[in-house]
């Protein structure tokens, strides 16, 4: 199918060579497609064309774009107050959100600390880790161990825990505090090896930080719950934190609102951001349990959590959080989830026997196409956008992260174009 090429909007024309495009080589790459408009699971392109998006802006997007609840949930805010510090203020669209958060969340993560992004929260979950430890009178415990093909952001220590040789962000060994990196253990002699790093490794590890069930952006990696289980018992025997990343995880995206549900664990520290807010604002939060928080409690100031973003807590990406977490409670979202992983696993099946393609697979609203190699990236996507949907092929990995509300058609002519390119990257692949 041929598109005519259609010339860029006058804005991106003018705009473009002032702006910094993420994980881009600016130099080679093509124009990005200019967007206009969302509405459900589709994008408006600047010529009319509309795309279904595969990707719900990377995982946000839960409830589709421009859900009405959402959008008179904020514009209701924007009224009031559409910001104001939460140093020594409080308001209510944030202490209601603390509050359900709480309830929402297993166990007892009862203490809610708001940031502006995923990637703080990581940091603010690191910085809270260390410090339970001084403030306990225990010293030394400030390294973290985290998992082959982990991705935690791109902030400084977020980056620290990431995969240190296979993630973008090896260009910056020398730079980054040097953490330990273990294989997500499956074997009983990989957890009896683990544990065995935590015993030899306890006086220097501060916790370990897991994005549980699917590794997101170091290779969508999945591992079964009870990996996560019995690393989370480990932790226990070895008295170590366990730090639970369900930034791209959470909100339903494995089926279950939080991943660590179904391995039955309670960490002690969760970071949640993305679909947070279903995709309208940035916001984060890092939960801890009330053994966290009560260490921070003392007629000591200098045992407090000295730590502030300005925008933490915007009532705005509250309000968007809190309509989001409405429809949570009053629409199928899980049990949506469910079906899309089934839906998934049988329209992308037509792929697993290309040429080139080395395993399909779903969990929840991901979907995974994994290559040996991904040539003609750029040529890919563009045959994707003629097709009428938008997906970011990039690593070893053709995926999609839906959202949650995508219904079974346009989920299957999401799939079904897909299947498509794939088939003819495949025989590009094998053409001599």
């Amino acid at each position: 199918m041929s598109v005519e090429k259609q010339s860029p909007p006058a804005w991106q024309q003018s705009g473009y060579r002032h702006v910094w495009m993420p994980y881009t080589q600016m130099q080679t790459a093509p124009l990005p497609i200019p967007v206009v408009a969302t509405e459900g699971v589709y994008l408006t392109l600047a010529d009319g064309r509309k795309l279904v998006d595969g990707m719900a802006s990377w995982w946000t997007a839960c409830h589709g774009y421009n859900h009405p609840h959402i959008r008179s949930a904020v514009e209701a805010q924007l009224r009031v107050m559409p910001h104001v510090m939460f140093g020594g203020v409080n308001h209510e669209p944030a202490l209601r959100l603390a509050e359900r958060l709480a309830k929402l969340t297993p166990g007892d993560l009862n203490r809610v600390f708001f940031s502006d992004s995923g990637s703080v929260s990581v940091e603010v979950a690191l910085k809270i880790a260390v410090q339970y430890w001084l403030n306990r009178g225990v010293s030394g415990r400030t390294k973290f161990v985290s998992f082959q093909h982990a991705y935690h952001g791109d902030t400084t220590g977020a980056m620290s825990v990431c995969d240190p040789d296979n993630s973008m962000h090896r260009h910056f060994k020398g730079f980054l505090l040097e953490q330990y990196s273990h294989p997500v253990p499956q074997t009983d002699d990989e957890h009896s090896a683990f544990e065995a790093f935590l015993a030899t490794k306890n006086s220097e590890i501060a916790g370990v930080i897991i994005e549980p069930l699917i590794q997101g952006a170091g290779g969508m990696k999945f591992h079964p719950p009870e990996s996560v289980a019995r690393i989370h018992s480990a932790c226990r025997r070895q008295n170590v934190l366990l730090i639970a990343d369900e930034i791209a995880t959470g909100f339903g995206r494995t089926g279950t609102m939080f991943a660590c549900e179904q391995a039955d664990v309670v960490p002690d520290i969760l970071c949640v951001g993305k679909a947070l807010t279903g995709g309208t604002l940035s916001l984060a939060a890092t939960i801890a349990t009330d053994e966290i928080f009560d260490a921070f409690l003392s007629d000591d100031p200098s045992h407090a959590l000295m730590h502030g973003p300005t925008f933490m807590a915007n009532p705005l990406a509250c309000a968007a959080a809190n309509a989001s977490i409405d429809l949570f409670e009053t629409e199928p979202r899980l049990e949506r989830a469910l079906a899309i992983e089934r839906e998934l696993a049988e329209l992308l099946a037509p792929c697993r026997n290309l040429h080139g393609v080395v395993d399909v697979r779903s969990k929840g609203a991901v979907g995974v196409i994994q290559v040996n190699r991904l040539h003609h990236v750029e040529r890919l996507r563009s045959r994707l956008v003629e097709e009428g949907i938008w997906l970011r092929p990039f690593s070893d990995m053709i995926y999609m992260t839906p959202a949650l509300s995508i219904t079974p058609e346009e989920l299957q002519t999401l799939c079904e174009a897909t299947v498509r390119v794939v088939q003819e990257w495949s025989t590009w692949m094998s053409s001599p």
